[in-house]
């Protein structure tokens, strides 16, 4: 694998990583200031935020996808023409989402309902609410340009900065101002624009960007035909993920859900490997031709599989003792072995999306669509008779086998021809299989240090075959050594 794909992997590692961290430090400041209620309503705004991202109508993506082509052919006036096209129209449907916030915010108010002190707060957000809409949708195009131009140092040094801005800049202003609902929704929304604009700078300095152009009408339509299908598609799986929790609080109540979604929250992170990878390799695959693009997506999955199974092994043996220190000893028992489950549940759809982000690449967006909405209902049957049958256990194993057929699924429809490759990721199945039949029976018989200690075996056997197959990791760990001995050489490549 290229020294620079694993060099931006580490970059968009490190650029998921700090912005998490730095969330989690100032949510209790937060709490403290607002008051446990006026901070779920701050959750909810940024949730419906996050909805009303469908007016993005796939344009990030596309966008990247797009640029990463022109950048690869050298057409500065083409990228010009992709950036602007994308733009104004993010900005026009944005600016229709403020016009729905507002009217929604005033016929909450004809109709009476904001008859408290808080109520009345809330209201008094709605205008910084249809604000926050277009500054967000047009962010998402500086960031799918400058990820196009795989500039991801720029990207994830703005977005680090932005999220420190983010997170202090509200609480400065609760301090300053008063610790009331618009004073701080404003103050978030003004740090939105602030990291909005650092992030539009540098993509029009990046891209070479010169002047404000039109829109081009054509390309307008072919950004809209691509980002259709594949915000179609991401909004069908977004669904199909939460669709787990929805019928276990509807089957067995919401007792359950907790037990679901406290394990299913904490192994989930370990997904940060997998999208650092994916957002690095999405535009080198979209600028690639088929054969290069295979050989480039052959090593990463080679290379994700020898990163991410190693921490699947630590994950299911070191989950008890910290789900028991965590939420306590009733909460674990009942969450820790849907959380086994899950962790292999991640690594399958760490597979399954680097074969759909191939196909997305290469132009074919529709066809990962399909799968996602030809599996959706079957998902949906199946979740109800394992929920009904097998409890919140039965709910995991659907989960692990709906990752299992997605990945073989569309690892054929993007013909990955990796023989070797399938060789090594069930070698590293197996080891994850081991763990989960050792983890808990051993724990179980013998306690927890019996069963800690045949998974530090079992992890020195993934960590060796990692290392065995994947040129990727050896290249990777000479580069950290490289930096870390400065007379130690790094490859430039590794194949």
């Amino acid at each position: 694998m290229e020294r620079a794909i694993l060099k931006n992997v580490a970059i968009n590692f490190v650029g998921l990583v700090l912005p998490t961290f730095i969330s989690l430090a100032t949510i209790p400041t937060y709490i403290h200031l607002l008051g446990v209620e006026r901070y779920g309503f701050v959750a909810l705004i940024w949730t419906l935020i996050g909805y009303f991202g469908v007016l993005d109508f796939g344009m990030s993506i596309a966008t990247e996808n797009q640029i990463s082509k022109a950048c690869a052919s050298g057409d500065t006036a083409l990228r010009a023409r992709l950036f602007w096209s994308a733009f104004w129209l993010n900005l026009v449907t944005g600016l229709c989402g403020s016009v729905v916030v507002l009217l929604s915010g005033w016929i909450y108010v004809r109709l009476g309902y904001a008859t408290t002190p808080l109520q009345h707060e809330m209201i008094a957000t709605v205008p910084w609410l249809a604000l926050a809409v277009p500054i967000s949708n047009v962010s998402w195009v500086f960031a799918g340009a400058i990820n196009g131009a795989e500039r991801f140092g720029v990207f994830n040094t703005n977005q680090t900065i932005g999220t420190f801005i983010f997170q202090l800049l509200p609480i400065g202003a609760a301090f300053v101002f008063g610790a009331t609902l618009p004073v701080v929704i404003a103050a978030a929304i003004a740090a939105r624009l602030i990291a909005g604009a650092m992030l539009g700078a540098a993509v029009l300095r990046i891209l070479d960007v010169r002047r404000v152009l039109p829109p081009d009408r054509k390309l307008v339509r072919e950004l809209f035909g691509y980002g259709g299908w594949v915000v179609l598609g991401n909004a069908t799986s977004g669904f199909a993920d939460t669709m787990d929790r929805t019928l276990i609080g509807f089957i067995m109540g919401a007792r359950f859900v907790t037990y679901y979604a406290v394990p299913q929250n904490l192994v989930t992170k370990l997904q940060m490997l997998q999208m650092a990878l994916h957002r690095t390799l999405f535009p080198r695959l979209s600028a690639l031709e088929r054969e290069g693009a295979d050989r480039v997506a052959r090593d990463g999955l080679s290379f994700m599989n020898a990163v991410l199974t190693p921490p699947c092994v630590v994950g299911i043996f070191a989950l008890g003792p910290f789900l028991h220190l965590w939420v306590g000893h009733a909460v674990a028992v009942e969450s820790l072995p849907v959380g086994r489950i899950l962790i292999i549940a991640v690594w399958f759809f760490g597979q399954s999306a680097l074969a759909r982000i191939l196909l997305q690449a290469q132009g074919h967006p529709i066809a990962s669509t399909r799968v996602s909405l030809i599996t959706l209902p079957a998902v949906a049957i199946a979740l109800w008779i394992g929920i009904h049958a097998f409890g919140i256990l039965g709910a995991a194993w659907v989960i692990v086998a709906r990752a299992a057929i997605e990945n073989i699924v569309l690892s054929w429809l993007a013909r990955i021809r990796a023989r070797q490759t399938v060789f090594e990721a069930l070698a590293h199945l197996g080891l994850l299989v081991v763990s989960l039949a050792l983890a808990g029976p051993l724990a179980k018989s013998f306690g927890i240090a019996t069963s800690l200690g045949a998974g530090v075996v079992v992890l020195l056997c993934s960590a060796t075959w990692s290392w065995m197959s994947s040129p990727g990791l050896r290249t990777l760990a000479r580069m950290m050594l490289a930096r870390i001995v400065p007379h130690a050489k790094a490859p430039e490549t590794a194949k």
